[in-house]
């Protein structure tokens, strides 16, 4: 796509912070941004679609993705979200293995996508790359099983408030340091949580009632992180 309105820079003049290239050298991001593409992604388009096959990575460069899976019955589950910084697709590259997830724009969002064989040629002459990628991975593996505890064993009540603190810590606060930085339906919080819509908005009333949470519209703000915490069933 074209006409962008944000001036995207090569690899090497990128000032974004990546878990997976924040070890690589100057020249190491020049090869891997050799001849990538740059693309606009409106909000509600998908970058990737499960079942296709990955030929690269993509690096977000400015906005907001979900993640989601569609069930046996056709509902969405979404599995994580992505930021500014982040990567996708790399699952998919190093398992040769189609994408397990599709991602769709939360916003207008700017990706940039690397060639397989630019990654991999970083990749084989970089063991910390290698190893930041192993880290990763690691960590993904652990929020699934975590996840997957969670539906099994948690309350609904828990669930949700689990899937507002999941928004927290990946998109943070606006400027009032208590609305979170992201808008989701009612729906996508269930999703996340893995419960219904109704259920969903029932359980937001509650915490609202209860002083934890502040509603307006879309738009969600927690007034008492600890005590959310506490519901989820999370502790330091």
């Amino acid at each position: 796509m074209s006409n962008f309105t944000v001036d995207v820079p090569s690899c090497s003049g990128c000032k974004n912070d990546s878990k997976l290239f924040c070890c690589l050298t100057i020249d190491e991001k020049e090869t891997l941004g050799e001849n990538k593409g740059n693309n606009l992604y409106k909000k509600g388009q998908s970058i990737f679609y499960e079942g296709n096959q990955p030929h690269g990575l993509f690096c977000i460069f400015k906005g907001k993705v979900k993640l989601s899976k569609l069930g046996e019955n056709g509902k969405e589950q979404v599995v994580r979200f992505a930021k500014t910084g982040d990567v996708l697709g790399y699952r998919s590259l190093f398992s040769n293995e189609p994408y397990q997830a599709t991602a769709t724009a939360m916003e207008d969002t700017y990706a940039c996508h690397i060639s397989t064989h630019n990654f991999m040629k970083v990749l084989n002459t970089n063991s910390k790359l290698s190893f930041q990628a192993v880290k990763i991975l690691s960590e993904d593996l652990k929020n699934a099983e975590q996840h997957l505890l969670n539906i099994t064993q948690k309350t609904v009540k828990q669930r949700i408030a689990e899937a507002l603190l999941i928004l927290y810590k990946t998109f943070g606060f606006t400027e009032d340091n208590q609305t979170l930085n992201v808008s989701l339906t009612r729906q996508e919080i269930g999703d996340i949580a893995g419960t219904t819509t109704e259920t969903t908005i029932r359980t937001l009333a509650k915490l609202k009632k209860e002083g934890v949470i502040l509603l307006y519209g879309k738009k969600i703000g927690i007034s008492n992180i600890s005590l959310l915490a506490n519901i989820a069933g999370i502790y330091d």
